[in-house]
């Protein structure tokens, strides 16, 4: 939030420079982003008061002038019509600087000696308005510079507000945090209302139909306004701070929502049909066009501000283009309510509509404030406009808002919290200059009840009282202690020890580890595939989703890797190996919380090495990221490992693709991407990727090692080609082999697959290899023979295969 540090002086005195007034916000829990320094573009230029104005005897549309800055008299050639004798204008006399370095001289004017020049707020700097020479306020003193009386130098101050913090949202606000801080006072602006004219009770009325998230409007007739611009020294003001000044009317309402915290809103009474408002909900689908042009589809939840036929603002958030202010507008009806905050957060979110006046009550604006901050704006509404303000005011109040009240306060919690002592007085000193009520509490010593102000939205507990103290007495003033702790050895999390050695194992690969969001697009089940019984079609849907991209949770992690191969692939870099750990979410029945899982995905795509003289065309395959799960199952230990050719993924090639078992349980899949699925997503060339459910590696996960004596006699081995069926896999050899469990077959390996001529059409060839060896002696051919064959029989047996 932006602040003017000369208009915070208007409340409050700052008697220190701004470097420390920031200093000092920031310690007290306001941190002050950046300091700008705000000067005027002009040197040299004077208040001062024309003494007379004659026709140029040489042109008709010039004046001389005669000029005084009570120590001299310039007589100024000026073309202006807007200007009389006893007007107090800006002076420019020669050797004065205006902006762009413009030097004013003295020089003839057709014959006329001209010693400096009126000037217009354009030629100032100081606005847009080159019509007519600024006249400046008929008190100030000539001879003044006019950088100082209108206080042309100043401070803005950027201030990060908390959003616990909504009573700082304000020019007071901060005014109020000063004055607790450095034990000055505040002086509150005083709503000044001089009621005329007819009752308001015959012009107009209001009535809430939904005072759960209305419980207070209110509102205040101006007749007889002149829409114009609003004096300079309020334009400047709203500048600072961020505001584009429109007219004397809108003008104010923006100079007390940010003098105040309070938004306000003017409505055109001629445009409020039947001269009423209703404050009520939207109706489904009902369609309005709010200030900016927009047509909005609102939702049921919407709170309107209607009259009696059609809607005129969407409440707490932005008025309508039928009921604005216009330049033949002549009477007022000012708005200012208290609207539900989390009501307005939801509409403003569900609209895209973040606005200042949403901001505030969204965050929570002060219920009791809503009058003051309507009688200030009316009373200036009538001076800036020449308006007359109508008698009465309509205050329609059917909910209370209830504040904190009598929160108990200890003084012994406080030190135990803070961990230092802070003296009893200075507690209910640092309480009441936050203008907090503070008695003691008949329950005993150290104790007291607080009710703190209705602006401090926040306090509610004994902590928040706690923490306002601690800030205000002084993080600095609080000693640094070491925490008393025993030292406890750290409990093993399997599934953490798992993912970290799955990152060594992947990274030492080669691989980098991505980081996506848990939002995908709804439609990436259609784009995968995914068939109408697959559980991960049941997406878990995201309320306010940040983009139409991120609107449900992922159920499988392929989609947000095809993405990154995607991303990649449209700055040029096709050759590509990452990985992702994270979670998948399956949407559970009504009432119960999503199934979550854990899961590690893995892409490889491109060339396998980087693009050398000695491995050109190496490009990544099936078996390179196969490689890889072997190497995280093996180093897991994982039992009974196993690849299967039965998986049943839609977005994976078949015969390129296999399902990854432990035992008899699935623990994930492997495969290239279907090609159907790489033209859908814009993909080219060969992707191959796989997922692990890592909850189940966990579960199988063993942290202990397993030792074997070197061996001491050699091994024996025996090649065997078996002519199988061609569906038949290597891996069903290998388990039967495994299956025989003899003790003396170390390992058994495949070292040939063959399938083409002289083979029967449907057959291939298998190749393995049988390692025997004894830890206790030197085995014969005769004893290996024998063992060999009763293995080669079982599988012959079994298979139907036959040996080549």
């Amino acid at each position: 939030m932006l602040i003017s540090l000369e208009w915070l002086r208007d409340y409050v005195d700052v008697d220190v420079s701004p470097e420390e007034l920031a200093e000092r916000l920031t310690m007290a829990g306001l941190e002050v982003d950046s300091l700008t320094g705000i000067g005027p573009a002009v040197s040299g230029v004077r208040v001062a008061r024309i003494s007379s104005v004659k026709p140029h005897p040489d042109a008709d549309n010039l004046s001389v002038c005669e000029v005084t800055t009570g120590e001299a008299t310039y007589p100024v050639v000026c073309g202006a019509k807007n200007i009389r004798a006893g007007d107090i204008i800006p002076l420019a006399p020669a050797g004065a600087t205006l902006p762009g370095g413009l030097v004013v001289r003295s020089t003839k004017i057709r014959g006329e000696l001209s010693e400096g020049m009126l000037c217009s707020e354009a030629e100032l700097g100081l606005g847009d308005d080159a019509s007519g020479i600024m006249l400046l306020p008929s008190d100030l003193p000539p001879g003044k510079e006019l950088a100082d009386v209108l206080a042309l130098n100043d401070t803005v101050l950027d201030i990060g507000v908390t959003p616990n913090r909504p009573d700082c949202l304000s020019v007071v606000g901060i005014a109020r945090e000063w004055a607790a801080i450095a034990g000055k006072k505040v002086r509150y602006p005083s709503p000044a209302v001089r009621e005329s004219g007819e009752d308001i009770s015959g012009i107009a009325a209001v009535s809430i139909e939904d005072p759960d998230l209305c419980p207070r409007y209110t509102a205040r007739i101006i007749k007889g306004v002149k829409i114009g611009p609003s004096p300079f020294w309020m334009r400047r003001r709203l500048e600072r701070v961020g505001f584009r000044p429109i007219n004397n009317i809108v003008d104010v309402t923006n100079f007390v929502m940010v003098e105040t915290g309070q938004p306000l809103h003017a409505f055109d009474l001629r445009f409020l049909e039947e001269g009423r408002i209703v404050v009520r909900r939207a109706r489904e689908g009902e369609r309005f066009v709010s200030l900016d042009g927009k047509e909005r589809t609102l939702r049921a939840d919407t709170l309107m501000i209607c009259d009696g036929v059609k809607p005129v603002a969407i409440g707490g958030v932005m008025g309508g283009l039928n009921s604005e202010v216009r330049s033949d507008t002549e009477t007022i009806l000012l708005e200012s309510a208290y609207f539900n905050p989390s009501s307005i957060r939801r509409t403003s979110r569900a609209l895209a509509m973040g606005t200042d006046a949403s901001f505030r009550f969204e965050r929570g604006i002060d219920p009791e404030g809503v009058i003051r901050a309507l009688d200030r704006a009316a009373g200036l509404m009538a001076e800036l406009s020449g308006g007359e303000v109508c008698a009465n005011v309509i205050d329609q109040y059917p909910r209370k808002v209830e504040a904190a009240c009598d929160i108990p306060l200890r003084v012994g919690r406080v030190r135990d919290i803070l961990g230092t002592v802070v003296p009893e007085g200075e507690i209910v000193r640092i309480l009441k200059s936050l203008e907090m009520a503070v008695r003691p509490d008949g329950g005993g010593e150290g104790a007291f009840k607080v009710t703190p102000p209705t602006f401090r939205v926040d306090i509610a507990r004994e902590i928040d009282l706690i923490e306002e103290i601690a800030r205000l007495y002084g993080y600095d003033q609080v000693p640094v202690t070491m925490p008393a702790v025993s030292v406890v050895a750290g409990i093993a999390d399997k599934k953490r020890m798992v993912a970290e050695r799955v990152r060594e194992i992947m990274t030492g690969a080669g691989y980098g580890e991505v980081i996506n969001y848990s939002f995908i697009a709804p439609q990436a089940v259609d784009q995968l595939g995914l068939g109408d019984t697959d559980e991960r079609r049941r997406q878990v849907e995201i309320r306010n989703p940040l983009t139409e991209e991120q609107a449900v949770m992922r159920t499988t992690m392929i989609y947000s890797l095809l993405l990154n191969a995607k991303r990649n692939a449209a700055v040029g870099r096709f050759d590509l190996k990452i990985f992702e750990t994270g979670r998948t979410f399956i949407r559970s029945e009504e009432g119960r919380l999503p199934l979550e899982h854990n899961r590690l995905a893995c892409l490889v795509t491109g060339l396998r090495y980087e693009d050398r003289w000695h491995s050109r065309d190496l490009r990544a395959d099936f078996y390179d990221l196969k490689g890889c799960v072997e190497n995280i199952l093996d180093t897991l230990r994982i039992p009974a490992p196993s690849f299967r050719s039965d998986v049943r993924e839609a977005f994976l090639h078949p015969g390129k693709s296999c399902s990854v078992f432990c035992g008899d349980r699935q623990v994930g899949f492997l495969g290239e991407v279907h090609p159907d699925v790489l033209s859908r997503l814009d993909l080219t060339g060969t992707i191959v990727v796989c997922e692990l459910d890592m909850d189940l590696l966990a579960n199988n996960y063993s942290g202990k090692a397993l030792f074997r004596n070197p061996p001491r006699f050699p091994s024996s081995s025996r090649d065997v080609a078996f002519l199988v069926r061609r569906e038949t896999e290597a891996g069903e050899l290998i388990r039967l082999a495994a299956d025989f469990h003899e003790e003396l077959l170390e390992k058994v390996q495949i070292f040939d697959v063959y399938e083409g001529q002289n083979l029967p059409v449907g057959m291939k060839s298998i190749g393995l290899r049988f390692s025997y060896r004894s830890s206790e002696r030197t085995l014969t051919d005769e004893g290996v023979n024998e063992i060999h064959g009763r293995i080669v029989q079982k599988i012959v047996h079994s298979t139907g295969a036959s040996i080549r």
